[in-house]
Order: structure tokens, then sequence, then C-alpha cells
């Protein structure tokens, strides 16, 4: 795993300065679908524009916006196509749950797919990449969340056939994922303690498990 390239290479990458912000205002101006990622916003360390796509949320580009999430016990997976250099990322909760939500993640991965489909890329060639599934909050390791979500997601694109290039999943750690639609690149950032915000998303997911029945490339670390 390579380090993270410094802000100015990241700048270079992602074009950087006045057009990430203009690029930042285009995609607000822009109309949103149902469950797609909304907040838009320009990262000072990168130098880029972003999105920060929130729990029961995907968001799909085939230009290298910078797609940001946060993950405690919830997946993000981030799936692309290399000939139509289209990508996309979701991040969901819960494996399974009542009525078509983002936050459970059958539905989270049906919609992610199809919204590539609709951007251009074909299932044969997705490729994926997996994070989060982390024991973040001590005493709760009986429920297993995390566990249950990567067994899910693994167990999700096994059946689809679309294969696992890579992956940083369970152990303890939160994690700050970043992902580049275009390019399919993704970094990874292993956190030293969750927020608050990401405790109390974590509760919810805790206080909704209910059993479920689950069987058993490369990452920039920054």
């Amino acid at each position: 795993m390579s380090s993270l390239p410094s802000s100015s290479a990241a700048s270079t990458m992602l074009g950087g300065g006045a057009a990430a912000t203009a690029w930042v205002n285009r995609l607000k101006a822009q109309p949103r679908k149902s469950g797609e990622a909304s907040f838009f916003f320009y990262d000072s360390h990168f130098k880029a524009a972003a999105v920060k796509v929130l729990p029961g949320e995907y968001f799909v580009d085939t230009e290298d916006v910078l797609i940001q999430t946060t993950l405690g016990s919830c997946i993000a997976a981030c799936l692309w196509d290399r000939v139509a250099m289209v990508g996309g990322l979701n991040h969901f909760m819960l494996p399974e749950g009542n009525g078509e939500s983002g936050r459970y993640g059958l539905f989270a991965m049906e919609l992610l797919i199809n919204e590539m489909l609709k951007r251009g890329a074909n299932k044969g060639r997705m490729e994926a990449k997996v994070f989060g599934g982390g024991a973040v909050i001590s005493g709760m390791s009986s429920i297993n969340v995390g566990e249950r979500n990567t067994n899910f997601v693994l167990d999700f694109l096994k059946t689809e056939r679309i294969p696992v290039v890579s992956k940083d999943v369970l152990d303890v750690y939160p994690r700050k994922v970043c992902f580049l639609p275009k390019s399919g690149k993704a970094m990874v950032k292993r956190l030293a303690a969750a927020n608050d915000a990401l405790l109390a998303q974590d509760r919810t997911a805790v206080q909704k498990v209910a059993p479920v029945a689950t069987s058993g490339g490369s990452i920039d670390l920054f």
C-alpha cells in the first residue's frame, strides 16, 4: 500500500484551485436522484471538488470528483468499470431491513449497480474495492454488525461475480475513504478513534440489527 500523494500532486491530478471550485458550483446546481449524495464541497487538502456520501446514499460519476465517506461498522463498496471509466461508492449500515432504503445492503448494492449501468458500465467488467465493518463500539462484539455487513457484501459480490480486487475491512478501526470514480483509485485512512457522529451512527445500527443469514488491487493509506 503506497502513501497518499502530496496536496500539490493531488491538486494536479484532480484539477485544483479555481477549476475545482467552479466544478463544485456546477455539481450543486444539478438535480439529484433519490438517495444520491448531494453534499458537495471544496476539499482543501486535495484541492479538489468533493462529495460526501452519508449513510444510505451513493454517488456515481465518470469524472474524478473526490467521493468521500467515513465508516465505523458500516460498509462502503466502490465499484469501477475500467473500460467505461465510470465508478461509484455507496454507504450502507445493515445487511437487510424493511423497505427500500440505501441504508440496507441489498438495496444499496442494487442501487449502485443500476446507476453504474445507466452511466455505461457493464456488469461483467465491474470490479470492487470494499471498506469498513470495524468494531468501533467497545462491548458490542456479540452483535457483530461490522462482521455481518462485511460477510454480506463479500457474499453478494461473489454471487454477482464481481471480483473484489482489494479490501480493508473488520478490525476495530473507523475509516475515512476517498474514491476517484473515473480512475478507480481508492484511498483509505484508519482513524485513531471514532467521533461522536460516527459512534451515534453505529449505535443506531446496533439498535436496528436483527439476525440475518450469512455465509462465510491496491489501496492507498493516507
